[in-house]
């Protein structure tokens, strides 16, 4: 299936790239999320035409990532957790809770930006998160796990 983009997606390819995908993955999940277009001549054209627009809504998503991504880290978080006497904790600290905690310091932040390279955090201690704010902005904050 032959798709253009309409936004930069990782792995893929950039604003206005006409690139050859699997059916299900363009009609599942590119065209439905707005990321893609079918590449047939009308939609061609009326690309064309909207490219600048595309182009200055692209920049401006960027231009706000990498703002938030430098509040980011700024911030250092530290989260409180139930923990047993050797430093295990009762449950987990996952991105959830990773995403809240970030909220509350004052930066909107969802789950599903908040990256765990090692898994859900079991211990106390200090860990690096990776924050996927876009595809070309992802930021490593430290979060300190303290027992309650």
């Amino acid at each position: 299936m032959e798709i253009i983009l309409l936004e930069k997606v990782a792995n893929l390819g950039s604003l206005g790239d006409k690139v050859a995908v699997k059916s299900g993955y363009g009609r599942n999940y590119l065209i439905p999320q707005g990321k893609a277009v079918a590449a047939t001549a009308k939609k061609i054209a009326e690309f064309e035409s909207r490219r600048a627009e595309l182009e200055k809504v692209a920049a401006e998503k960027l231009l706000a990532a990498q703002t938030r991504g430098e509040e980011l880290g700024k911030l250092a978080i530290v989260i409180a957790h139930k923990a047993g006497e050797e430093g295990r904790l009762f449950g987990s600290v996952g991105t959830h809770t990773i995403a809240d905690a970030i909220t509350a310091a004052g930066i909107a932040v969802e789950k599903h930006e908040v990256r765990l390279p090692v898994g859900v955090i079991r211990h106390l201690g200090s860990y690096d998160v990776a924050i996927h704010l876009h595809t070309d902005v992802n930021v490593t904050m430290s979060i300190k796990v303290i027992a309650e």
